[in-house]
């Protein structure tokens, strides 16, 4: 009898356990192209949270090369909402924490899904072959991720990404226009060479006002002429966090005070803040750590996002140094083909692609598809952003005296009402930015 009752009970649990997984729990473990799948703890916005591991080709175009497994994260609010599919650059390790929220998911109560660049975080292949990191490889992985998850999601589509995951999500509707209904790329540049020059030429004319760019070019020499005193500080400063760098300490102090006026315009830092050209070096040093420290330049900071530097050198570019105003202070002679020396991995040799920069100008200029682009006015990335035609269904806005930082929360009131606008036209129903 007993065992009668044991068996009885066992059977009740057993079915009690199954009716409690839900229907995209069941759908993600019927899949065979997940690998993987581990509920976690999301965000309190939506009904439950997955992460999950994707087999991805390796090549698309060539599937005897082989796969990966790409790391995908699930926000669900509900099979019948919109998905806002969030085409990360770099690592998604961010889209682990229950804190994290896109800005457009309780916009248009939707629900996420924050997919993890190929090369970057968990989503390595077992060797790495350079040859496959490219932008129509990662734009096919999100590809596959949409013709997976509409099995399941047939609301409306939107992919977005900030900065690279902004090109990113450009390059996604690029190459497969008909993915999603709507693209938002925030702060996405789109450049034509590995050094780009046009950044350079922005610092010097664009953000702030004249004054304060003068006050930057003078705090620049001001530290430069105190490099006797600086540099010991970088080498107690690299001993301390056992960096290591592939040029000279004197040289990556001069690169690190090239970076400053970037730097300091991206995050909206205010140069009225900028120490005075007669504070002690000590000041200069802990203001420039402060903005921006010269750990950017090590191989333990390149190890980390070395793929990326993959990408630029091959086709996302990247910005270029002018030390002309700068030249008599500097130990270095020029900064042509810095990132090659400096951020590539050893022995690694890029031609750079200008094509598909330009089949994505071409795909932007001719496109009927509905694209919201969002920049920041001092963004030194504002200066590459995407030059785009007068159509209906292109929208650019631009943030007065915004950085990298821009966001359409932040947005003046204007603006959120041409997103809005946008946002409207673009899905069909009514959106409440705020």
């Amino acid at each position: 009898m007993k065992t009668v009752q044991l068996f009885i009970f066992l059977f009740v649990f057993s079915v009690c356990v199954t009716a409690q997984t839900t229907e995209l729990e069941n759908f993600l473990n019927s899949q065979s192209s997940i690998q993987s799948v581990e509920k976690i703890t999301g965000n309190s916005f939506f009904e439950e949270t997955f992460k999950i591991m994707v087999k991805q080709a390796l090549d698309h175009s060539d599937t005897s090369k082989g796969f990966f497994l790409q790391r995908v994260f699930i926000a669900d609010k509900g099979k019948n909402t919109p998905v806002v599919l969030i085409t990360e650059g770099y690592t998604a390790n961010y889209a682990a924490s229950p804190r994290y929220l896109n800005e457009l998911s309780p916009m248009l109560n939707a629900s996420q899904i924050c997919v993890e660049h190929r090369y970057f975080g968990q989503s390595w292949p077992d060797s790495v072959n350079w040859n496959y990191l490219t932008v129509k490889n990662a734009a096919a992985d999100h590809h596959c991720i949409v013709e997976l998850f509409r099995k399941y999601y047939r609301n409306k589509w939107i992919n977005t990404g900030i900065s690279k995951g902004g090109q990113t999500a450009v390059y996604h509707r690029t190459y497969y226009p008909e993915d999603v209904d709507l693209t938002v790329a925030y702060v996405a540049p789109l450049n034509f060479a590995v050094e780009d020059k046009r950044h350079q030429k922005f610092l010097k004319t664009k953000p702030g006002t004249a004054d304060q760019r003068k006050r930057i070019e003078d705090f620049q020499i001001a530290v430069l002429k105190a490099r006797k005193e600086i540099v010991p500080k970088l080498v107690e400063y690299s001993k301390q966090k056992n960096f290591t760098y592939r040029i000279p300490i004197n040289e990556v102090f001069d690169y690190w005070v090239l970076e400053f006026p970037f730097a300091l315009w991206q995050y909206g830092r205010p140069p009225d803040n900028i120490p005075a050209l007669d504070a002690k070096p000590r000041d200069f040093y802990d203001y420039m750590m402060n903005v921006s420290e010269p750990s950017y330049f090590s191989v333990e900071a390149m190890d980390g996002i070395k793929s990326f530097y993959v990408q630029a050198a091959r086709e996302l570019g990247y910005y270029a140094y002018d030390i002309k105003p700068l030249k008599r202070y500097l130990m270095i002679k020029s900064a042509k083909h810095y990132l090659e020396k400096i951020f590539l991995p050893s022995g690694l040799k890029i031609k750079y692609e200008r094509k598909t920069a330009l089949e994505v100008k071409k795909f932007i200029k001719t496109t009927d598809k509905n694209i919201l682009f969002i920049y920041g006015q001092y963004d030194p990335w504002f200066a590459s952003s995407f030059h785009i035609p007068q159509k209906e269904n292109l929208l650019k806005v631009v943030n007065p005296g915004g950085s990298h930082s821009s966001r359409i929360q932040n947005l003046p009131e204007k603006q959120q009402k041409l997103v809005r606008n946008m946002l409207e036209k673009s899905l069909g129903f009514h959106i409440d930015i705020n």
